[in-house]
């Protein structure tokens, strides 16, 4: 197990599209050692396998209880702010950054990721335009994905898709990974400095749950939808998260320095603000790398639940460079988050497993609002003063 992670390490120095195959094979071949192990010693329990609602819906879904008086004054507030002729952004930021009510989610982060203008007589129109664009280049590109010079991304892709929220029967559906790889097909073809990189697949999902949510169809098979509506989500998801990746692209161009650096910030950060966490690590020989590679990577979603995800998206668009830099204090709370549980944890092994399997499986709407609220006082403490607690 040790030298896995210890070769892990050096993994993500190559570029993830020519060292995904030895990746694979030394991931599955050291996996299956791991499992072993670790059923022997019995020394995790093993995550459940809960239900589709429960993981994707927020505690405003539907059949949930009724809303209460403050949160019908907020939903009040937010479609004030939308129906206005140009709503004003940085007010709605304000208000989004401590979470958007459902029913206004969609469009509320169309217009926080720049797809949609302020101007509501200018939406329809844009929206339209976009939308034809996204799907002229589907006509464009998308027959090219037989070509040699793009059949190595195309399966590549094709192969992730399936691993993409597993325990999530929406997406299994048929109709859904279809929409998925185009999605990440065109991305990388028009985005050849990084190209399609193990990852990117996570960051669709939000966006598509979102946007889907509109015709409540969470629980309902896509295909049965109007093909407008298919591909209405499927255009908007696509700019959605091309939005996002501009910010943060990178994290996954040649090498992924942009995670490279993160990675260091956070071990930096971590080592101001709790070292006895820190010096644990080093005692254990535990890299940052070997964990918060892929908090950074998948933008912590690995390690929430759906929901929880896009909860904290909400601030995340609301943030001043909320995937690229207040990521980083909310990747130092969520590690700090576990304290006790990591300084009881006396070995490489126990450790590294207890990193990557965190029991967040039950985590709603007031956990990602405590997490926030401690990146932000962190971020206030640290972000505009470096030299701050600095040993």
């Amino acid at each position: 197990v040790r030298s896995y992670y210890k070769m892990r390490q050096v993994l993500p120095m190559v570029s993830p599209k020519t060292s995904a195959g030895n990746d694979l094979c030394l991931f599955s071949h050291i996996g299956k050692c791991v499992r072993s192990t670790l059923q022997k010693q019995q020394s995790l329990p093993v995550r459940p396998i809960i239900p589709l609602v429960a993981r994707i819906s927020d505690q405003n879904a539907s059949g949930a209880p009724p809303m209460t008086v403050r949160e019908k004054s907020r939903l009040d507030k937010f479609r004030q702010l939308l129906a206005s002729s140009s709503t004003d952004l940085e007010e709605l930021r304000k208000h989004s950054w401590s979470g958007i009510p459902r029913e206004v989610r969609p469009i509320t982060w169309r217009l926080l990721s720049g797809y949609l203008p302020a101007n509501k007589e200018r939406r329809e129109l844009v929206l339209k335009r976009k939308r034809e664009e996204y799907f002229r280049f589907i006509e464009q590109y998308y027959h090219s994905r037989t070509d040699e010079h793009y059949k190595d991304t195309y399966r590549q892709i094709h192969i992730d898709i399936p691993r993409t929220n597993p325990l999530i029967p929406l997406f299994q559906q048929p109709a859904v990974q279809e929409v998925f790889e185009r999605i990440l097909f065109i991305w990388a073809i028009r985005h050849p400095a990084s190209g399609y990189v193990q990852g990117i697949n996570d960051l669709v999902t939000p966006f598509f749950v979102v946007f889907l949510s509109e015709f409540d169809m969470e629980n309902f098979d896509v295909a049965a939808l109007p093909l407008e509506t298919q591909r209405n989500i499927e255009a908007d998801s696509f700019w959605c998260m091309s939005k996002l990746l501009d910010g943060i692209q990178d994290n996954y161009t040649f090498a992924q320095p942009g995670i490279q650096n993160k990675v260091k910030a956070l071990e930096e950060l971590v080592s101001r603000i709790d070292e006895d966490i820190h010096n644990h690590f080093k005692r254990y020989e535990v890299e940052y790398l070997q964990f918060a590679f892929r908090w950074m990577n998948n933008l912590l979603m690995r390690e929430l639940p759906l929901r929880c995800t896009i909860r904290l998206w909400d601030t995340y668009q609301a943030e001043a460079e909320g995937f690229s830099h207040f990521h980083l204090y909310v990747c130092a709370a969520f590690l700090i988050k576990w304290r006790k549980e990591i300084l009881s944890m006396v070995d490489f092994q126990g450790l590294l497993m207890l990193l990557q399997n965190l029991p967040t499986i039950h985590w709603g709407n007031e956990e990602v609002g405590l997490l926030l609220a401690e990146a932000y006082r962190l971020k206030y403490m640290f972000a505009d003063a470096p030299s701050h607690y600095k040993r």
